[in-house]
């Protein structure tokens, strides 16, 4: 009974591990959705963007990890930007419907160009890093780097907020959309900068996932239904339920996986997924009119 304790405990600590980076992932797709009002349906195809980067600069030209990570970042918050001028800005003014199908035909776009560029094969950045273990249970270092960094993301993006002018203008916007030009504030100007803060969330993202998935350009299929099924059910725009949510998710995982198969725990997270939209469509957090 004692190690049935603990390999449960280690699933729940590792569906806590795994929770943080879900977190960050929902952080950037809520707040693009918070200021901008649109659903980047492709969010995860940046994510792939940035793994594809680190790969190729870390395992093909040699160059040191943190500069690859550093440049993934920068480039996927880059394409966050572009995307928005090419694609978002024409539609803001569209049917909710219209704008999920074309970001929806940017995510198509994406995997078929990765495909054509990089081929069908997984490729890995070959970096090893250790297993820690700690009262006979054991926890990968990427995992629990990548739950350290995602936390320290999000606080430094809730700083940002909160503390610097650009972000005030960012939750402003977010809150009255009307009234905000009449106070000196350039919407557009905000939401490309929004953009672009979401494409480095995801970035930082994809040199998180990148220490331990292999790259290839199906692999945001992995990852964006998920996002947005934790988006959905914290609320669309909501960072804090969403960041619950990512939890929730994420113990679902881990330890439906535990008592019976990783496959199990997803099929029983949907499940849970389904429900709550019957129950609370607007949120978990929501609260019953």
């Amino acid at each position: 009974m004692e190690i049935f304790d603990i390999f449960l405990l280690e699933a729940i600590l590792n569906g806590i591990l795994l929770g943080g980076v879900l977190a960050l992932l929902a952080l950037g797709l809520n707040l693009v959705f918070g200021v901008i009002d649109v659903v980047w349906i492709c969010y995860a195809e940046l994510v792939m963007i940035g793994m594809y980067t680190v790969y190729w600069l870390f395992a093909f030209y040699g160059v040191p990890i943190v500069p690859a990570f550093l440049a993934g970042i920068v480039i996927v918050a880059a394409a966050g930007a572009l995307l928005h001028y090419l694609v978002i800005r024409p539609i803001l003014g569209a049917a909710p419907i219209n704008q999920l199908l074309v970001t929806g035909g940017v995510l198509f776009f994406l995997q078929a160009l990765a495909t054509l560029v990089f081929g069908v094969e997984f490729r890995n950045i070959g970096l090893r890093l250790p297993v820690l273990e700690f009262a006979d249970m054991y926890f990968s270092f990427a995992r629990v780097l990548a739950f350290v960094t995602a936390l320290a993301g999000m606080v430094a993006l809730y700083l940002f907020l909160t503390r610097t002018y650009i972000g005030t203008a960012i939750r402003a916007i977010s809150q009255d959309r009307e009234i905000m030009p009449l106070m000196g504030v350039n919407p557009q100007r905000v939401y490309l900068m929004t953009s672009a803060i979401g494409g480095g969330l995801a970035g930082l993202s994809a040199c998180l996932l990148v220490l331990q998935y292999d790259v290839h350009p199906a692999i945001g299929l992995s990852f964006g239904p998920i996002t947005f099924m934790i988006c959905v059910m914290g609320g669309l725009g909501n960072m804090i339920g969403g960041f619950v949510a990512a939890f929730i998710f994420s113990q679902f995982i881990s330890i439906g996986g535990f008592f019976f198969a990783i496959e199990w725990g997803y099929v029983i997270a949907f499940a849970f997924f389904i429900l709550m939209m019957f129950l609370k469509p607007q949120g978990i957090l929501s609260r019953r009119r």
